[in-house]
């Protein structure tokens, strides 16, 4: 089980690739505002995997919100409460999120594990970051090289 935050998930809900998540979690938890961020530009189906929960902490949101977005703050508040880890892409938000003893990963850490445990290849998974990357998702060089090297 993990929590997200939309970035990731717009990615690959966007290119179709759900299954990336599927291999490695039974059940990923979105709180309100990522739902609503996911659901911005068109109506998303999300499929059983997702569940949508309402952050109990409105204090720690505030807070959060000072230096973050309604639904990187509500991400991590949500991590916090339930005790699981959290997948964020923005760097402010992964400084926050790990400052607050939260475990995170992103989308690279998502392709890295897919590739460790087999349910993709090296090859997919850098002709998958290329294609995000023609869409728009940056992605820091260091990272990318990660996956290439692996």
């Amino acid at each position: 089980m993990i929590v997200s935050d939309s970035t990731t998930l717009i990615v690959l809900l966007d290119v179709k690739r759900e299954d990336l998540l599927s291999h490695l979690f039974d059940k990923l938890y979105i709180p309100k505002a990522v739902y609503d961020e996911l659901n911005f530009k068109k109506d998303i189906e999300l499929s059983s995997l997702f569940e949508v929960l309402e952050v109990q902490n409105k204090q720690k949101v505030k807070e959060l919100q000072l230096s973050l977005d309604i639904g990187e703050s509500e991400a991590i508040a949500l991590a916090i409460e339930m005790n699981l880890p959290l997948i964020i892409d923005e760097k402010k938000g992964r400084k926050v999120a790990k400052n607050l003893g939260v475990k995170i990963v992103g989308l690279i850490g998502v392709l890295y594990l897919n590739i460790q445990r087999g349910y993709i290849k090296k090859q997919d998974a850098i002709e998958f970051l290329d294609l995000v990357i023609s869409k728009g998702f940056r992605i820091d060089k260091k990272l990318y090289d990660i996956i290439v090297s692996s």
